[in-house]
């Protein structure tokens, strides 16, 4: 599903085929196999339909069957749909969510919700990003191929303008996949000169930098906690853009901001304000000013201290409990 997660209800749409076809198989493969329990991960869209399905046909336990149905990573209930968690009280035996404030929203629906932490708070968790001054200034389009084709060539271009101005000024583009770094190299050779100053580099690889503009996934959480200054650019589809602008409500596009939401930590720019020349100037400024670095790690601070409160259970605590009625300390 990482592969070929989409955002947004055009993009749904256009996919529509792959996505009921991939339903239908991954339906009858449980309704076959009746694992002990399904642990759901994240993609509500795709993941609490189908919750709903084996509900209906009997095979999950709040459909009569055996197989427990498990939710890690809730959806973002205080943004839009909250009544959604009336039918998650229906179709899950468990929820798993990844921030502390998280558990309120279930406070009024009978469904055990348990904080397990996030996962880049985890003792283990070990962070490949980094903020440096003298490094190279870091490009995260993201994951998905069309917020890639939509949004890199506005990032890529923002550098290469910034460079104009400051001529020893390098990037560092990661890929999350190799379908995403099929279409960034694509875009890097339209751009003349582009790969004499852009290195491409892998997510599973270290990588510091003194500024960032990045999509406003989870990566934009991690540069945040990393102190990275910088900005979030995005571009959706524009009919999306518009449905969301009607049924999301909450102040801010990326995670660190909604977190933050007095002192948001990246400036926005989506749609028509992700130019090349808002994102440029954004970078430069985060070059050139002490204070906006001392401003990102002040906010990383903040994160750090807020995705470190005390977990109920771990990740793997919650799991063995909840699928094996394992409890912790057994």
């Amino acid at each position: 599903l990482t592969r070929h997660a989409v955002v947004g209800l055009f993009e749904v749409l256009t996919n529509y085929g792959f996505f009921k076809k991939l339903f239908g198989h991954t339906v009858a493969w449980l309704e076959k196999a009746k694992p002990i329990a399904v642990l759901l991960v994240d993609y509500p869209g795709f993941n609490l339909r189908l919750a709903e399905e084996l509900r209906k046909r009997g095979v999950s336990r709040k459909g009569g069957g055996e197989v427990r149905v498990l939710q890690y990573v809730s959806p973002q209930l205080w943004a839009w749909k909250p009544k959604r968690r009336f039918a998650m009280a229906q179709t899950l035996d468990a929820l798993g969510v990844i921030f502390p404030f998280e558990t309120d929203s279930y406070a009024d629906v009978e469904l055990p919700v348990r904080f397990v932490g996030h996962p880049f708070a985890r003792p283990d968790h070990v962070s490949l990003l980094s903020h440096a001054p003298e490094a190279p200034v870091l490009l995260l389009p993201g994951s998905r191929r069309q917020p890639v084709s939509r949004i890199f060539p506005s990032l890529l271009d923002a550098f290469l303008l910034a460079a104009k101005s400051k001529p020893e000024l390098r990037a560092n583009v990661v890929a999350a996949n190799g379908e995403s770094r099929a279409l960034v190299e694509e875009i890097l050779a339209r751009r003349p000169g582009a790969a004499e100053k852009v290195n491409l580099r892998r997510n599973d690889e270290e990588n510091a930098a003194s500024a960032v503009l990045t999509s406003s996934g989870t990566m934009s959480l991690a540069c945040a906690l990393a102190g990275i200054p910088g900005a979030i650019a995005y571009r959706a589809h524009p009919l999306t853009y518009l449905l969301g602008k009607l049924l999301v409500k909450v102040p801010h596009l990326g995670m660190a901001n909604l977190l933050l939401p007095e002192r948001p930590v990246y400036p926005e720019f989506l749609q028509s304000r992700a130019t090349p020349a808002n994102l440029s100037r954004r970078l430069l400024a985060c070059l050139a000013s002490s204070e906006e670095i001392a401003l990102a790690q002040e906010a990383a601070q903040d994160l750090r201290a807020l995705l470190s409160q005390p977990a109920d259970l771990s990740a793997a605590e919650w799991l063995l409990t909840e699928a094996f009625g394992i409890e912790k300390g057994a």
